[in-house]
Parts: C-alpha cells; sequence; structure tokens
C-alpha cells in the first residue's frame, strides 16, 4: 500500500505546485500567499509519503484530497483533477490492501512449505 499511496501523493506534489502558478495569476492573491499554501501543502505531501503506513496516515491522506478538490474555489480546474486524485487515492488505498494481504499470504505459504531446519 506504501508504495501506491506514495505515488500518488507525489503525483499530488507537482499537480499542487503547477495549481499554484495558476493561482498567481490571480489578482486577488497575493505571491506570498499563494507560495506559503502551497508549499504547506506540498510539505504535507511529502510528509504523509512517509506516514501513510501509520495509524491516522489513510486519514490525513483523504484530508488531502478534500483540500485538493476545495482548492478548486480558487483554481477551478482543481475540480476535477482533485476529483481525479481522489479516485486514485482511493485505488491506491483500496489495492494496496489487497496487495499487502497477498505478499502475507504468499510469505505463510513460504515459510510452511520451507523446511524447519533451513
Amino acid at each position: 500500500m506504501r508504495t501506491l499511496c506514495a505515488s500518488t501523493l507525489i503525483g499530488e506534489f507537482f499537480v499542487i505546485g503547477f495549481a499554484g502558478l495558476v493561482a498567481m495569476k490571480d489578482p486577488d492573491l497575493s505571491t506570498a500567499t499563494v507560495w506559503t499554501v502551497s508549499g504547506i501543502v506540498m510539505f504535507l505531501c511529502l510528509v504523509l509519503c512517509g506516514m501513510v503506513t501509520r495509524p491516522g496516515g489513510v486519514v490525513l491522506g483523504w484530508a488531502l484530497q478534500i483540500a485538493l478538490i476545495a482548492s478548486g474555489v480558487v483554481v477551478p480546474s482543481m475540480f476535477f483533477l482533485g476529483a481525479i486524485f481522489a479516485a486514485l487515492w482511493w485505488a491506491s488505498v483500496h489495492y494496496g490492501r489487497k496487495i499487502d494481504e497477498a505478499k502475507a499470504r504468499f510469505a505463510a505459504q513460504a515459510a510452511e512449505s520451507s523446511p524447519s531446519g533451513v
């Protein structure tokens, strides 16, 4: 699960950076505000890459997905991109857990079939 979720978060990192560039064109927003908010959220993406398997990591990832969709208020294309990344996040968590379960099953089978003395 960690690899799939981290890949999604790294993709979001770049999308948030590009959304910051688009948001800079809004005359109502200062450059400092745009990059402070974008920088904090980009940093959160990187931190979450390491926290995915810890308690609360997936929940924080969902909170990030909601924030990404909500950023569509400032950059309208983020409604669409946020929804795409929310779907990717769901798939990463769902299928990542299935892969982890399959790996554990295969490891258990391999441990049963190997000789005890080795």
